[in-house]
């Protein structure tokens, strides 16, 4: 029998090889995956209309209500896999590099790096934590290998969940600690009440094992 799984996600890493060895687990002959980065309103109509079964998101603690707003108007819940600290991500020779925390404060001469979303989304749908303080340089891109690759370039930052595991396109970057008491909710969208398809629940239960082994105690 053909497996069929689709997986929407923000612009975050832990998905990525979560997907990866979901596909080696289930191996086969005769498979359709598709992994699909998207927007953090993407994510949620891809789910709602069954382009995907899941979708991979992190609220924060500030966007909490209006995203699960958001997300039971489709039709949707939100699971939490874990908790998490928000992290600096900027390039390993970046002058600030070095710190054992940040503020936001410090960070202010930089260019700030952030996932564009769609214009007249929320600012709650913003996949970073306090996206919404207000910053003198900002930069938006749509592309995950861009975002790092212009970080780099510019001596920038982002704000992350700093899951930065196995993948390539991370590794010329490094994590701060940043004050806040900001929590990352990291977990997935499904259809409210769905039965998970046992595709669905192998890469949940690697989430979750990845989860719980590189978050950030907040």
């Amino acid at each position: 029998m053909s497996v069929q799984f689709t997986v929407s996600q923000q612009h975050y890493l832990f998905g990525v090889q979560t997907f990866a060895h979901t596909v080696l687990a289930l191996g086969g002959d005769d498979y359709s995956y598709a992994l699909r980065d998207r927007t953090t309103e993407g994510v949620l109509d891809d789910v709602a209309a069954g382009l995907s079964e899941l979708g991979v998101i992190v609220q924060t603690s500030e966007t909490a209500d209006t995203l699960n707003e958001a997300i039971a108007e489709r039709g949707l819940a939100f699971v939490e896999l874990a908790q998490s600290a928000p992290q600096v991500a900027l390039p390993a020779s970046h002058p600030l590099s070095d710190a054992a925390s940040l503020t936001l404060e410090e960070l202010s001469d930089w260019p700030y790096v952030k996932f564009a979303q769609e214009p007249d989304a929320p600012a709650a749908f913003a996949e970073e934590a306090l996206a919404g303080v207000e910053r003198a340089k900002v930069i938006a891109c749509t592309d995950r290998a861009s975002l790092s690759e212009l970080i780099a370039a510019l001596n920038g930052y982002t704000v992350t969940s700093g899951i930065l595991v196995g993948i390539a396109d991370g590794s010329n970057l490094t994590c701060v600690p940043l004050v806040t008491d900001v929590v990352l909710h990291l977990g997935y969208v499904a259809k409210a009440g769905a039965e998970l398809s046992p595709a669905a629940e192998r890469f949940v239960a690697g989430l979750r094992k990845a989860l719980d082994r590189y978050k950030v105690q907040p």
